[in-house]
């Protein structure tokens, strides 16, 4: 059988055009033979040299393309370095009136106070005291004040100045070895409260109070990840701070073994303890309290030479760090008796 070939204007057999399709090459022999020799990565090794990149704008081969970038970490403040520098930015100023009457008859240095144009007994009572101390008192509204105390509030609202407020010039902290000398000087056991990164402003001002009521010794924070002595803590302590000792240390680990040193036995409140009408709280004593949310830390856990704990009933398994705290405390000056 025959067929009309449109190139040479013939008629060709079909054996013909089979037997030519047999005998001449494949596609993939004429892909073969057309690109033999090119690899594409020698192509680009053999044509830009060691890595190197020609640039149009320099007229020159360059490597910058293909060298490895230093990696740039950057380095982001936490979330509670954050919240430590804003406290420390702000006023150090003393709110509400038993604060600013109890700073006064301590003897605490004050720069001046603020104080309502309208007064009552109480308010004048307080600015009696001060112009006796020779203290610098000024008038002003409640809108200055407001302003002043908004950041020591719960939400929008305003601090709790109780027409108030008392500048002073820094947290009045003491050493650890202060404390133990304030133990020695009364001859008595010490009692010492330590605490585990209470970072909330009014638990820490709420333990202080507890401590003095309780007749601690005295209360040792931390420099980082704790609540400081600022005018919420103040406030909270209901003029407390003014009569306990508060001692800021770098590592609580080390101010337990310096207080082991000194004979005392160091408890942690823990709700995996020892109920503490079982256990011995008697004698020197430092008293570990934890976080709000987390508890002893895992190492000052292991510092302690015991755990003691709340006996509880009912459907909640925890109670508030400062209300454990003055629960415990109190128990410790039962046993004391």
């Amino acid at each position: 059988m025959a067929y009309y070939n449109k190139n040479n204007g013939s008629f060709n057999s079909r054996n013909n055009r089979n037997e030519r399709r047999s005998s001449g090459y494949s596609r993939d022999e004429k892909r073969e033979n057309s690109y033999s020799g090119y690899n594409r990565g020698e192509k680009r090794e053999n044509s830009y040299g060691d890595n190197q990149r020609y640039s149009q704008r320099k007229g020159k081969f360059e490597n910058k393309r293909f060298e490895k970038q230093p990696e740039v970490i950057e380095e982001k403040a936490t979330v509670t370095e954050i919240e430590e520098k804003a406290a420390d930015e702000l006023p150090n100023i003393l709110m509400g009136r038993n604060p600013v009457k109890e700073a006064i008859k301590n003897g605490r240095s004050i720069d001046r106070i603020l104080v309502l144009k309208q007064t009552d007994g109480s308010l004048r009572e307080i600015i009696g005291l001060a112009r006796d101390a020779n203290i610098l008192v000024q008038e002003t509204d409640r809108a200055k004040l407001d302003e002043l105390c908004m950041p020591f509030g719960y939400g929008e609202r305003t601090g709790n100045h109780q027409g108030i407020v008392a500048y002073v010039p820094g947290a009045e902290y003491v050493e650890l070895s202060d404390i133990i000398e304030e133990a020695k000087q009364k001859n008595e056991p010490p009692f010492i409260i330590l605490l585990d990164s209470i970072e909330d402003p009014h638990n820490l001002g709420s333990i202080i109070r507890s401590a003095e009521c309780a007749g601690a010794h005295g209360v040792v924070i931390t420099k980082r990840r704790s609540a400081s002595l600022t005018a919420a803590a103040c406030k909270a302590s209901a003029g407390a701070v003014e009569y306990v000792k508060v001692a800021r240390v770098s590592n609580l680990a080390g101010a337990i073994d310096r207080l082991k040193d000194e004979g005392l036995w160091i408890a942690g409140a823990d709700m995996s303890g020892t109920n503490m009408h079982e256990a011995n709280l008697s004698g020197a004593i430092g008293l570990v309290i934890g976080s709000e949310g987390k508890g002893i830390s895992r190492l000052i856990k292991e510092k302690c030479d015991f755990l003691v704990s709340v006996p509880m009933k009912g459907q909640l398994d925890s109670l508030n760090a400062a209300v454990a705290a003055a629960i415990l405390m109190f128990e410790k000056q039962r046993q004391s008796k």
